[in-house]
């Protein structure tokens, strides 16, 4: 009796200081991730990394540093070159703005608003004299785009750029040394710079003028002889990325894979920055929060004793222009693993009370349903379902494999300028990178998670329309048109029957090459308008009749 009543008494005791010393130890621990992540994320996102932009020197700075760090972390190296996996990006053609210009009687008339070239021009400067009409007058020869889709008229198989194409190489056959595009009618003609053009460069710069360059190169009486000057420089535009990829093998059958892009947006020179061009963007939140946690969960799951999972962490290039890193990498995996989940970090470093810690793919398996909200004590927490959605995640959810989102949510310094280091919230972001770790071990005895499909996200980017398909471009995509990756559900798309891989090519009258212009011909429209959309389906075109 007098036995167990001390036994009694020694256990509380015991269990006290037990808790005590585990405490002490998870508070040396949030310390040293604490320090840790400021020392990162002071470098990622310092100015002389330049904003990371995706294959600059910059850039290769910011993959060095993630490697030394997995290197005294003693991590496998599993790309294609250590822990590097080199891929290339194909922009497709761009003209330099330097030196591609258009001068009529001596007024430079401006790019993009008031004239273009087109993908097959020559690179050539040209001065010479013309007037403005179809016929042979001088080097210089305008064309009418009206009167070939006058003739064209009532044709559906009719396509205006083969048809310009073949006019100006008559003319330049003929001796024009320069050839000028316009249209005198109302109707859209559907002339555009198509970056993915691969039709052999014509002898002669082919030129588009506009309506408004029309008015304001005065060029309007047809019979009027004007001098022209003009130069085209047209480049194929390819950029060098790089995604990083280590590992920690624990001979598992099954891999929990853990991403997060390190790429930003630089000076902001790909047009995606909310405060312009110029200015070094660091992109403290976005996303050197998420790759400094890439780190940190690896410095911990090196020593985790959730052993029946490998981990595999990928560092990914060109998230910011499409997700391109994580496409590449899934299409060129770089180790024979079975994927168990993907956890994606993406902009974890600004969370407040007010807007939450996001936690998305919360729907693609139902294991995180009976798991996940037993682990939430620190965080107000937004639940989101969808696999999908603008962030590499996105990419693993296409491939049926479960993921997970954290995202502290927007703030006024996104894709800003603005967005640094001395803003983020340090304890907050250990506090994240301990939930993350403590989903990875109440998972570690539950096998290869089973994959559930959600609701769609419609990743456009687009602005200025009201209307929408509800399909996923695929940004990676480098031929001409819009290549989908899926249609949300409920969506006009799913509704079409439009699937993976289905290229979208006009809507109406509105033809487009790529999502710039499709987000255009978009634009055009209103809820409750009827037309056609045109698509192709392996080498098969196939109209829609649709309802907006």
């Amino acid at each position: 009796m007098k036995l167990r009543f001390l036994f009694l008494l020694v256990l509380p005791l015991a269990l006290t200081a037990q808790t005590k010393k585990e405490r002490k130890a998870m508070a040396k621990q949030r310390a040293a991730t604490i320090a840790h992540l400021q020392q990162h994320i002071r470098i990622l996102a310092s100015d002389s990394l330049g904003g990371r932009r995706t294959g600059t020197p910059g850039e290769a700075a910011a993959a060095d540093y993630v490697i030394a760090q997995w290197q005294q972390l003693q991590l496998l190296p599993q790309g294609t070159q250590g822990f590097k996996q080199p891929f290339t990006i194909n922009e497709g053609k761009r003209y330099n703005s330097a030196a591609t210009y258009l001068t009529v009687n001596g007024k430079a008339l401006q790019q993009s608003e008031h004239f273009y070239p087109l993908a097959f021009s020559a690179n050539k400067k040209v001065t010479t004299e013309g007037s403005v009409s179809i016929h042979e007058s001088g080097a210089a020869w305008f064309i009418d785009a009206k009167e070939i889709l006058d003739e064209q008229a009532g044709n559906p198989h009719f396509a205006i750029m083969p048809a310009i194409y073949q006019a100006a190489e008559k003319a330049i056959k003929k001796g024009a040394t320069i050839v000028l595009i316009h249209n005198s009618g109302k109707t859209v003609d559907n002339i555009l710079f198509n970056k993915n053009d691969t039709s052999p460069a014509l002898a002669a710069p082919v030129l588009y003028i506009t309506e408004k360059g029309v008015v304001a190169g005065h060029l309007t009486d047809a019979t009027a002889t004007v001098k022209i000057e003009a130069g085209v420089q047209l480049t194929l535009q390819q950029r060098n990325a790089t995604n990083l990829v280590g590992f920690i093998n624990n001979n598992a059958a099954t891999t929990v894979i853990i991403g997060a892009h390190y790429d930003h947006l630089g000076l902001g020179e790909d047009k995606n920055a909310l405060d312009g061009e110029g200015d070094i963007h660091n992109g403290a939140d976005d996303n050197a929060s998420g790759t400094a946690a890439l780190i940190e969960l690896a410095r911990r799951l090196q020593q985790s004793p959730a052993k029946n999972n490998n981990y595999l962490f990928i560092a990914f290039s060109g998230e910011e222009l499409g997700l391109l890193g994580s496409k590449y990498w899934l299409d060129h995996p770089t180790v024979n693993i079975t994927p168990n989940y993907m956890i994606n970090m993406d902009m974890i470093g600004r969370y407040d009370t007010a807007k939450k810690l996001t936690i998305g793919g919360y729907g693609t398996s139902p294991t995180w349903g009976t798991t996940l909200p037993n682990l939430i004590d620190t965080f107000q927490v937004k639940w989101d379902s969808a696999g999908t959605g603008p962030s590499d995640h996105a990419s693993f959810y296409r491939k049926n494999i479960p993921v997970l989102f954290f995202f502290t949510n927007s703030h006024a310094d996104y894709h800003k300028a603005s967005d640094d280091y001395d803003k983020i919230n340090y304890q907050a972001e250990a506090d994240i990178i301990t939930l993350i770790e403590k989903v990875i071990t109440a998972t570690n005895d539950k096998g290869k998670l089973a994959f559930t499909a959600t609701r769609e996200q419609n990743m456009g980017r687009g602005v200025g329309f009201t209307v929408s398909l509800g399909v996923i471009p695929d940004y990676a995509y480098s031929g001409t048109g819009v290549r989908i990756e899926g249609a949300s559900k409920g969506k006009l798309g799913e509704k079409l029957g439009l699937q993976p891989g289905d290229i979208l090519l006009q809507l109406g009258q509105y033809q487009f090459v790529d999502v710039p212009s499709y987000m255009q011909a978009l634009s055009k429209f209103k809820k409750g308008d009827s037309t056609q959309l045109k698509i192709k389906r392996g080498s098969e075109e196939k109209t829609f009749d649709i309802v907006f």
